[in-house]
């Protein structure tokens, strides 16, 4: 898959994610006024938050894909992490703000009667449908291109479902048995579930930024691949950073001194095409060492 189609997918699942989140936003926003519904203020601001994290991840993917120039000689991928800093602030506040309004509830002697449960269930069932719709859009583009942000997206709205099903359950609590209660429970579920993501949000952009290695599991994929290639008498020097989703990759290889320029030419880009088919996401350079 050529770099273009790979940007051309990826856009199109963050830019789905902006398209269901601003759709889910005005749907919950209208919920909201009818029901009163804390469970569906959570909601609510999950889809805000996920329409800034999308719109966000447009902005990242777009700059991201500009090819390398004279001040960004390694391209532009760390803008990706700079706009996860960003969104885990965002979502962190939300989180402080939703489960304060659901602990003043608990704690207040008589809280508020929910009204219009069936149109706010009628809401949270669209977000349901349309969640589980855009989670399969954004599998298949990140079984294709293994791109992070794509990925983390679908995380996000996988996690979604949960407040989203728990705030049909709250409504219908409160329609069948007036159990309001059961909606600041529900609310201070998904506050905690906001603020998990947040600090996972942050700590993935503050690694990146951070130059942290590739996973353990990449390293020794890439040993692997070096250690048993034709022509490779060794290797040493395998060192790899992250950023935004492109991990780049340097590799000394040790190839036997009295072949040919061209012959350690083949082997070099050979061992670098098999590294990225197996992890697209990579940047390689191999140096070539005599042994």
């Amino acid at each position: 898959m050529s770099d273009g189609s790979t940007t051309r997918m990826n856009l199109s699942a963050i830019g789905a994610s902006a398209s269901v989140a601003l759709l889910l936003v005005l749907a919950k926003l209208w919920a909201l006024g009818l029901t009163g519904s804390l469970s569906v203020a959570a909601s609510l601001a999950d889809s805000g938050l996920d329409l800034i994290v999308s719109l966000g991840g447009l902005v990242a993917i777009a700059y991201a894909a500009r090819p390398p120039d004279e001040d960004h000689a390694f391209g532009h991928s760390s803008v990706e992490d700079l706009a996860a800093l960003g969104q885990s602030l965002f979502i962190l506040a939300s989180a402080v703000a939703i489960a304060v309004a659901a602990v003043t509830r608990l704690l207040g002697d008589a809280p508020p009667a929910l009204a219009d449960e069936g149109a706010g269930m009628g809401v949270m069932a669209l977000s349901v449908a349309l969640t589980v719709a855009l989670v399969a859009w954004q599998t298949r583009v990140a079984r294709a291109t293994g791109n992070r942000v794509v990925l983390a997206d679908r995380l996000h709205y996988l996690g979604d479902l949960i407040p989203n099903v728990g705030a049909i359950l709250s409504l219908w609590a409160s329609a069948a048995f007036g159990l309001t209660q059961v909606d600041s429970v529900v609310a201070l579920a998904a506050a905690a579930m906001l603020l998990t993501g947040a600090v996972r949000i942050w700590l993935g952009g503050w690694n990146a930024l951070m130059d942290r290695a590739a996973s353990p599991e990449m390293v020794a994929g890439i040993e692997e691949i070096a250690g048993s290639w034709p022509g490779v008498r060794g290797f040493h020097d395998l060192k790899t950073r992250t950023a935004g989703s492109r991990v780049f990759v340097n590799l000394h290889i040790e190839l036997d001194g009295t072949q040919t320029l061209t012959e350690a030419h083949d082997i070099g880009a050979g061992l670098r095409h098999a590294i990225l088919d197996r992890y697209p996401q990579a940047d390689v350079i191999i140096h070539k060492d005599p042994v």
